[in-house]
């Protein structure tokens, strides 16, 4: 008699020197997928994948500190998402949280807020904190399931598809929940 697993095998884990590239795919194909309309596709098309990925690299292995850290989710061997975190005053920021466009609505970017959230915790912080753009609904609906909601503070970006094209301002606006 054959026996099935209930659940797939699916883990998050801090992230190791060889998911650099994993974790530039999703970014890139993440970002591409939500973010076309806002930031341009032009922009999004156009970014160097090497540089993002050297800067996964080096922040997976030469954290700023070991407050800081990567994690990865996985479908099995395969990494579908990440997320990095970093520390503010009080608390932990998420300063990225990304899942694969194949891979959402699998309980991956819970599973990655729940690891951060276990890590600040850990560390004594008192909450937790993410930027999102305006206009990010989908990321706006997953936070608010998840208890982080708009405090009021916003900053602007500036967005431009290169050297030559004016820079648009963008809005992110802070998110956050008391843990």
């Amino acid at each position: 008699m054959a026996l099935f697993r209930e659940q797939a095998d699916v883990s998050v884990r801090p992230s190791i020197a060889p998911d650099d590239a994993a974790i530039a795919r999703v970014q890139l194909r993440a970002w591409r997928s939500a973010h076309a309309t806002l930031l341009g596709a032009e922009l999004l098309e156009h970014l160097d994948v090497a540089a993002v990925r050297e800067q996964w690299a080096r922040a997976i292995t030469a954290p700023p500190s070991p407050a800081h850290h990567v994690l990865v989710a996985c479908d099995g061997a395969r990494v579908v998402g990440f997320a990095a975190a970093l520390p503010v005053e009080d608390g932990v920021e998420i300063a990225a949280l990304e899942v694969d466009p194949d891979h959402q609505r699998g309980g991956h970017g819970s599973r990655l807020l729940a690891a951060c959230v276990d890590l600040a915790r850990e560390s004594g912080a008192r909450h937790v904190q993410t930027w999102v753009l305006d206009g990010d609904d989908a990321r706006e609906q997953f936070l608010g399931g998840a208890g982080l909601g708009p405090d009021g503070a916003q900053r602007e970006l500036g967005v431009g598809a290169g050297p030559d094209d004016r820079t648009r301002p963008v809005t992110e606006r802070r998110w956050v929940a008391e843990i």
